[in-house]
């Protein structure tokens, strides 16, 4: 997941693979980026309607309906329990934190800010790019709703599940969930805004392996939605964002039985940075569909300095039959790569290794807040996205090139680059309009991102907005849309780019299960009043 200009600036770690997390935390430059002291502007910490407060509310009221628990601003974890995962998010106030127990528990918290006029939101890992996971009212959180049940192809999964406990549990029955690549991300908003991984290609994203979905809406009804109950809402579930038409609770999906499991990481000279994202891109409308791969072009700053490019990949079948699908995309490119990994690996692991916590327990696989032996950091970072439909000209991978290695010499106190995704596959074999995830028939996704560690200047950090802007003109091509999971406040059009003509629809639903716009927050789904 990254790149490297030439043989002198070659960065010392070649000789590992980089990952998803590390690509978002700055965990591939040794040690993750935590920290930072920024607050979203214009956004008094989720972008929610302001809503007058009023003088006096009754929270032990409240707390003593609830079965689970109610944080208020003066119990001591109150500053721990209103951080999000991102920590670029500061100064965050909740009126109180709910951390419900069961749906009653919701309808409850439901019924509490409808008479009292406050503003909600749920949150499941609270990894919202953003920052919507939070308020300035009464929070939702959903993280002990997290019971995981197997019956043969199916799975209970309750929305407040951490994705490493998902493929833990499951794996551990030998059936598979194609969902995303960080371990500490909740379930519930992954599935919510479409929830695209490493296994989608072989078996769609994972709102297409959605059974039913149990839900709480805006007048506190709890709702069992399914094809056949309430066929609009749980179409709007399958890729329609998080927070938008109720507080999930918990999820039916289609798991599938584990079949062979294959990684490869190929790292290049940086010399070779454009020939390689170039030819990738060629290479995917030939590739099977049990095969997923990303290319990473990345740079870092000081004090280390470096490049990378990476392709990365996994394979739904065998180590052998994985080295014949690669030999002849190495010789197309004509550079030998500085690094090269190809081998068999069991689920479990090769999530692992996805998410930036390879060698570590599944315990450790979490956030402390998460849970006391996890060893995972937060981190600041801020992200955008756009698609490609076709393969990049010759100036846009130069383009590209210069973009992500522009980093490091114009802005050394931050990290990041480009990270392009594959498509195709049970992806693009699903018709835009059968769910609310309208991007079908791209060949791939892009994330652009940029992470600054503890004590990096706001200058600093507001250089790095900069490179984004950059970089959009110049890599993220704005007619192609962009990734509602990947939720990016400074996105003009953003409802045409999330949800392109699925949008009218997803405002008829909105209409019909919160007309008053409960669920509201800068980029929430409007209604049409």
């Amino acid at each position: 997941m990254s790149i490297h200009a030439d043989e002198d600036l070659e960065p010392r770690w070649t000789q590992r693979p980089v990952n998803r997390r590390s690509f978002l935390t700055g965990g591939l430059y040794a040690a993750a980026a935590v920290g930072g002291a920024l607050s979203l502007a214009g956004c008094s910490s989720t972008g929610h309607k302001s809503v007058p407060r009023p003088k006096r509310l009754d929270w032990a009221q409240l707390a003593a309906a609830m079965t689970g628990s109610l944080i208020l601003p003066s119990n001591p974890s109150y500053a721990i329990d209103s951080e999000l995962y991102n920590a670029k998010f500061t100064n965050l106030t909740p009126q109180a934190i709910a951390y419900v127990a069961s749906s009653e528990d919701v309808a409850r918290c439901i019924d509490f800010v409808r008479v009292h006029g406050i503003p909600v939101t749920s949150r499941s890992g609270g990894h919202s790019y953003g920052g919507y996971s939070s308020c300035d009212g009464l929070v939702i959180d959903v993280s002990q709703l997290s019971s995981i049940s197997i019956a043969g192809t199916s799975a209970t999964v309750g929305a407040g599940s951490r994705l490493i406990d998902v493929y833990n549990t499951i794996g551990n029955q030998g059936m598979l969930l194609p969902g995303g690549s960080c371990p500490t991300v909740g379930i519930a908003g992954l599935t919510l805004g479409g929830g695209v991984g490493v296994f989608a290609r072989s078996y769609g994203i994972l709102a297409d392996n959605l059974q039913s979905v149990s839900i709480v809406t805006a007048d506190a009804r709890q709702l069992a939605v399914s094809p056949e109950s309430d066929a609009d809402l749980f179409w709007a579930c399958q890729g329609g964002g998080g927070g938008n038409f109720g507080v999930v609770t918990a999820f039916g999906f289609t798991v599938h039985p584990i079949p062979p499991i294959s990684l490869f990481t190929l790292q290049f000279p940086f010399a070779a940075a454009a020939d390689v994202l170039g030819s990738w891109q060629q290479w995917l409308s030939s590739i099977p569909d049990e095969l997923w791969s990303n290319c990473l072009v990345l740079s870092q700053g000081a004090p280390q300095g470096g490049y990378l490019v990476q392709i990365g990949g996994v394979f739904c079948g065998s180590q052998s039959d994985l080295s014949d699908l690669l030999a002849p995309r190495l010789s197309a490119i004509g550079t030998a790569p500085s690094y090269e990994f190809v081998g068999s690996e069991e689920y479990l692991n090769a999530m692992m290794i996805e998410g930036g916590c390879a060698g570590l327990t599944v315990a450790a696989c979490h956030s402390p807040m998460q849970n006391p032996a996890g060893t995972l950091q937060r981190s600041s970072f801020s992200a955008k996205s756009g698609y490609l439909n076709v393969p990049m000209s010759s100036a846009q991978l130069s383009a590209a090139v210069r973009v992500a290695s522009a980093l490091a010499t114009e802005i050394p106190a931050v990290n990041g680059g480009l990270a392009f995704d594959s498509y195709g596959g049970a992806i693009n074999q699903v018709d835009g309009s059968a769910t609310a995830f309208i991007h079908r028939d791209m060949l791939c996704g892009i994330q652009a991102s940029y992470t600054w560690p503890t004590g990096t200047s706001p200058a600093d950090v507001q250089a790095g907005s900069q490179w984004f802007q950059t970089q959009a003109a110049f890599v993220l091509p704005p007619a192609q849309g962009a990734y509602q999971n990947y939720i990016d406040p400074t996105l003009a059009g953003w409802q045409d780019a999330y949800y392109g003509s699925n949008l009218s629809k997803l405002i008829s639903v909105k209409d019909s299960y919160d007309p008053d716009d409960l669920f509201h927050f800068a980029q929430s789904i409007p209604t049409s009043a």
